[in-house]
């Protein structure tokens, strides 16, 4: 198995993050270390920084390689240039001596200072070219609209220049606040209610607009799915059957874009199966957030053909990272 969707939150930011006064930030409390992010808190373990620790997990799960992002939840990389560029950098030079270190078991997606949206291209061009990332993640707030991704053009100019991978992850634009944690519920309102719409609204940006025209070498990763689309794809086409009939819903170009099935379970993966094909699927896992077995959870109980379920476990990543350059 390919896990294409889990975090790492060491490699010298857990220094930086110490050094904070206001979240994102580390604290000891009751003689444990605690991570308060910008939508709560959560015990910050050794799963979360101790490279080790990761591999260890994938032995006992039988993951093969995993991709480990910078951690684009805690809202770092839209913090101000001066302050994160150096954190950033020192990540993802980090991220490429691990991923050599591990013979690719470990691979890593490069975090970017967004506030800075020429120097976060030249990041990707250095991340890219010299340290041998598959790409970068951004925060998907940027692809809400089209308006607000042309904002980092520098960047998507960068990416395609080099056929980056680009992971649309929640997360603010640089200068914005978090989107408020809901007053009841929040667990799901917020984590999987708004996030799953907000992961629509970034696939619908793409497959609506001229983006994938304009980017054509970008490898657009998006995450949980595509969010609802899969269960409201139907709708979709109907409304524009009966109120644009001249211009359907363009289906076949969700097929320009990948996705992953991070903290989804088999019944969504068959849904997901069926509409974007097993090709355009990648296993993803969310580790550390989440820790289920990711074949006794998800691929295991997926009413998939063989052919389909090693596509998804494997095959689509495997394909896609030998198009990076990033093969094992």
């Amino acid at each position: 198995m390919i896990d294409m969707h889990a975090h790492f939150y060491g490699a010298g930011l857990e220094q930086h993050l110490r050094q904070r006064t206001e979240r994102p930030c580390l604290r000891d409390t009751d003689g444990a270390v605690h991570m308060l992010a910008m939508n709560g808190a959560f015990p910050f373990e050794p799963a979360h920084w101790d490279a080790d620790v990761v591999l260890t997990q994938m032995d006992q799960t039988g993951v093969a390689r995993r991709m480990l992002t910078f951690p684009g939840a805690l809202c770092l990389d839209a913090l101000p240039a001066v302050e994160i560029a150096g954190p950033i950098s020192e990540f993802n030079t980090y991220m490429a001596a691990l991923q050599s270190r591990t013979n690719g078991r470990l691979m890593g997606l490069a975090g970017l200072p967004l506030a800075a949206p020429e120097l976060a291209a030249q990041e990707l061009l250095r991340a890219r070219r010299v340290l041998g990332l598959a790409g970068a993640i951004l925060p998907s707030d940027y692809f809400e609209t089209t308006e607000a991704a042309k904002t980092l053009r520098p960047v998507l100019d960068a990416a395609n220049q080099t056929g980056a991978l680009l992971m649309l992850h929640p997360g603010p634009m640089a200068g914005h606040a978090p989107a408020p944690v809901a007053s009841e519920f929040p667990q799901y309102r917020t984590s999987a209610i708004a996030l799953q719409a907000s992961a629509s609204q970034v696939v619908l940006t793409l497959v609506l607009s001229d983006l994938l025209d304009a980017f054509p070498r970008i490898r657009f990763q998006i995450i949980n799915l595509g969010g609802t689309i899969p269960f409201i794809i139907e709708r979709m086409q109907s409304i524009a059957r009966h109120r644009n009939p001249d211009q359907p819903f363009p289906t076949e170009r969700l097929r320009r874009l990948w996705f992953d099935c991070a903290s989804m379970g088999p019944r969504a993966l068959e849904a997901a199966v069926a509409l974007y094909g097993a090709d355009r699927i990648m296993l993803g896992t969310d580790w550390p957030i989440f820790r289920d077995p990711p074949h006794e959870t998800t691929l295991a109980p997926a009413r998939l053909t063989p052919e389909e379920r090693d596509a998804v476990s494997h095959g689509t990543a495997s394909a896609l990272l030998h198009d990076l350059g990033v093969s094992a």
